[in-house]
């Protein structure tokens, strides 16, 4: 006795979208709080500071990195399970939040290699405007407006199809983070703790909203239709 082909393909499709489920939650689940866990851990932010802990400011760096990697898997399975349901409006929403976290992913790691090198030979340039070129200054702004965007973005369209909280987190903490990463940061100059207060501020409500993310993808049979 042989199954119909179709039988086979839809199971075959079912075992596809449940490890794509357990996938997301999965990397919510670590890629939220890790995430948090690394700014809460960040050290001064000022030159002699970081010359003279170098080591643990690359570590915390790279820590938040592989968080940010992480947070794009969790989107791009998110992308892949909600494709049909959330439709052709949903796509700009979704890779522009993609994008925004590669590219904060690619500022964290900018970040991470170049100031700890600077403030070795120029500490008092670190965290400061004389220490941004092109290069650097395309990753910084490319970074700074795609991720917040991507994230507001994203929370109007989780609203949309009933997860009010997930995309309210993500949406309110994503842009709280950005302006403390960079704008308070060189606004308040790198000595100041008001750029802790706005990034711890900003990761705590974004890491619980990528919780809520990964428990309603990682268990919601029927997505959004």
């Amino acid at each position: 006795m042989t199954t119909p082909h179709g039988a086979v393909d839809r199971r075959d499709a079912e075992d596809d979208t449940r490890y794509v489920r357990m996938m997301v939650k999965l990397t919510a689940m670590i890629g939220g709080p890790l995430f948090l866990l690394t700014v809460i851990l960040h050290p001064a932010r000022d030159g002699h500071d970081i010359a003279a802990h170098a080591e643990w400011y690359a570590f915390t760096h790279s820590m938040e990195a592989i968080s940010l990697l992480v947070q794009a898997i969790c989107l791009a399975g998110v992308l892949a399970l909600g494709l049909r349901g959330f439709g052709p409006r949903g796509l700009p929403a979704l890779y522009t939040a993609l994008i925004g976290t590669i590219l904060w992913f690619g500022l964290i790691v900018f970040d991470g290699g170049h100031n700890p090198v600077t403030a070795r030979y120029a500490p008092d340039l670190v965290h400061t405007s004389k220490d941004l070129d092109i290069e650097g200054g395309i990753i910084v702004v490319a970074a700074n407006v795609l991720f917040p965007v991507g994230y507001v973005m994203l929370a109007l369209l989780l609203n949309r199809y009933g997860r009010r909280w997930a995309g309210l987190l993500l949406g309110f903490g994503g842009v709280v983070y950005a302006i403390g990463g960079t704008a308070a940061l060189f606004g308040f100059g790198p000595h100041s703790v008001v750029t802790s207060v706005f990034e711890i501020a900003g990761a705590a409500p974004y890491a619980y909203g990528y919780v809520l993310l990964g428990r309603a993808f990682g268990r919601v049979r029927n997505l959004p239709a």
